[in-house]
């Protein structure tokens, strides 16, 4: 039997090796005939942590790699546009704070001399 190859969402990459990957579908309700959304939430193995929040990747179906891992990520499909504004404002704080440093110790130079 085919080992089952499908894309989704990497939702979380909080783990070392391992990602969160959401898979979205559309089902059919049996009753009412209209479309409900559904999602599948899958762990895979990511060997070089090479996917981030908010790629879309493609995984393979494995062995068993731990209690919850049964896939292996076989590659990045789309890299993620989203921006990261708490990590951008705290590059921008440290520059800032470097900037500043250098500029306060020669203004005191300068004042004592």
């Amino acid at each position: 039997m085919p080992k089952r190859v499908v894309s989704g969402i990497v939702t979380g990459d909080k783990m070392s090796k391992t990602r969160r990957v959401e898979i979205n579908r559309l089902v059919k309700h049996p009753k009412y005939k209209k479309y409900v959304r559904q999602r599948t939430v899958c762990y895979a193995h990511d060997e070089e942590n090479v996917s981030g929040a908010g790629d879309r990747v493609e995984i393979i179906e494995s062995q068993p790699l731990s209690k919850l891992k049964r896939w292996k990520l076989v590659r990045v499909l789309e890299k993620s546009t989203e921006v990261d504004v708490a990590a951008l404002r705290a590059a921008a704080k440290v520059a800032a704070e470097s900037e500043g440093g250098d500029d306060s110790s020669a203004s005191e130079e300068n004042s004592g001399s």
